[in-house]
């Protein structure tokens, strides 16, 4: 089981990433948000949600939400925020406990990309969609984004014979925008339109000072020597030059279907 297959990993992870992943993700969930009309009346489901950017974000149209993932961590994150139109769940969002057409609009921020079988988890994105209702999946470009589109960048610069960190298969798999439509169809939507979203990830030099903690939930750093784990931070501190804040420019696809 890779790392990021284990509920375990991000319950431990879950405040960590609560502080300085969800502000990140957050503006590509607003990106979402903004492609679907959402009521008071309508019915959302998250899947994957992590700590919850996108399902909080929805609550505030006033939308019952229903906000999924099968680490405890990061669903207690979730339900210690008190919205009271916002159910926070345990659930493998590959075998969702949830009935056929329940929703009227399903989300999935970076989520079902990481799943083993992300095909069986847009299968059920679809499966739980009403008819004429929506699903929306944000994935990843192939190296990913932030810290580990950095890392990767400069292991590349610095060490190019060593192999670098496979992405999730989902993710190597959606990176193409007509793969992805093609494998939204297979799963049950129609119409597939997808766009390209980019934010700045604002990586704080400060940080730089303890890197195990900036860098350390991806194996393109804790396969690193000591001496080479140096000469990566060096090249950060050399690419910020007298900035305190490095941006780094992540890009998203977006996609937004009808089932």
């Amino acid at each position: 089981m890779r790392q990021f297959e284990n509920p375990a990993h991000w319950d431990s992870a879950a405040q960590h990433y609560e502080r300085t992943a969800h502000p990140f993700t957050a503006l590509y969930a607003g990106a979402a948000l903004a492609r679907v009309s959402l009521t008071p009346e309508s019915r959302v489901l998250d899947i994957a949600a992590g700590t919850g950017a996108l399902a909080l974000a929805a609550a505030r149209t006033g939308a019952q939400v229903l906000a999924t993932d099968f680490s405890p961590g990061m669903v207690a994150r979730i339900a210690a925020a008190g919205l009271r139109n916002v159910e926070a769940r345990v659930m493998d969002g590959q075998a969702l406990a949830l009935p056929d057409a329940g929703f009227d609009a399903v989300f999935s921020i970076f989520g079902v990309i990481m799943f083993p079988d992300w095909r069986k988890g847009l299968a059920e994105m679809a499966r739980v969609t009403r008819p004429g209702g929506t699903g929306v999946v944000a994935t990843w470009q192939a190296r990913g984004a932030a810290t580990f589109l950095l890392l990767g960048q400069i292991r590349q610069k610095l060490f190019p014979e060593r192999e670098g960190m496979t992405m999730p298969a989902g993710v190597q798999a959606l990176s193409d925008p007509g793969d992805f439509a093609r494998e939204l169809v297979a799963a049950g939507y129609r119409d597939p339109q997808i766009e390209s979203v980019t934010h700045d990830y604002a990586l704080d030099i400060a940080a730089l000072a303890g890197p195990d903690t900036l860098f350390g939930m991806s194996p393109d750093w804790t396969s690193l020597t000591d001496a080479e784990k140096a000469a990566v931070v060096a090249e950060v501190r050399r690419m910020a030059g007298d900035q305190p804040v490095l941006p780094i420019p992540s890009t998203a696809s977006i996609a937004v279907a009808i089932r």
